[in-house]
């Protein structure tokens, strides 16, 4: 696999899509906070996630507070998904877990996809789920309770990471979940007494995921759905997402 490894939406490339790509990656790392482009930026570079590396859409208001709309791992990628050239971003992308990640210009994924029917076929799949998993936030945040969505949202991470123990600050939580901080801390609080997280200095870990899930909004579920239709996730036991295969498509 090589240069491909520990990007799912790239591992599922054929053989003669990754020829068209492979020249133009370029690998880098990436940190927390680091912010990949803001909103009314032009986009000129795809970014994808590597293994454990996350990355959140967010929307910024005026008074500087941000909302998560989306989050992007190792399945997929940001940045110039389906748009051709160097278009301005409408919301902005935040690295929330330090990593690794491959990049690309955005150019020179708009001249692939023109160039190969599979490779333009996977990345729209992947911008429609991806354009599911922020049309469901925007419902989720609406009409369900916060302890729904807080749920919604760790299970969502543990996806991309593979593991329980989430490095997830109440800080960070606050702002994606959009509330503040100490009104978090007593949701969380009684979220730990009913045995379904624990809470420690810079992480909170699932205890027990099936319990997390049945108490989660139903958006959750959905969103999981619509990427193993459409896209052919395969998920483990745990949670994690660990293969995407669009011929071997889930209902």
């Amino acid at each position: 696999m090589g240069l491909f490894e520990g990007n799912l939406l790239l591992e599922a490339l054929d053989t003669g899509d990754r020829a068209l790509l492979a020249p133009y990656l370029e690998r880098g790392q990436r940190t927390r906070g680091t912010v990949l482009f803001r909103a009314g930026e032009d986009v000129s570079h795809v970014t994808f996630p590597l293994n454990q590396t996350t990355v959140t859409l967010v929307s910024r208001m005026r008074d500087g507070r941000m909302v998560e709309t989306a989050t992007v791992g190792h399945e997929g990628a940001v940045g110039g998904i389906v748009s051709h050239g160097y278009l301005p971003a409408f919301s902005e992308a935040v690295v929330q877990v330090t990593g690794d990640v491959l990049r690309l210009d955005a150019e020179r994924l708009t001249r692939a996809r023109a160039a190969s029917p599979s490779l333009r076929d996977l990345f729209v799949r992947y911008a429609d789920c991806l354009l599911a998993q922020v049309l469901q936030s925007v419902a989720c945040n609406a009409v369900h309770p916060i302890e729904e969505r807080c749920l919604r949202w760790l299970l969502t991470f543990q996806d991309r990471l593979g593991t329980p123990v989430l490095p997830v600050t109440q800080e960070m939580l606050a702002e994606m979940l959009g509330v503040r901080r100490t009104y978090l801390t007593g949701v969380l609080g009684a979220l730990q007494r009913r045995g379904l997280i624990a809470v420690r200095r810079g992480q909170i870990t699932i205890l027990d995921r099936d319990r997390a899930e049945q108490t989660a909004c139903e958006c959750y579920g959905k969103v999981r759905g619509h990427f193993r239709t459409v896209l052919g996730a395969v998920y483990a036991e745990s949670g994690a997402i660990v293969a995407v295969d669009p011929t071997q498509r889930h209902e």
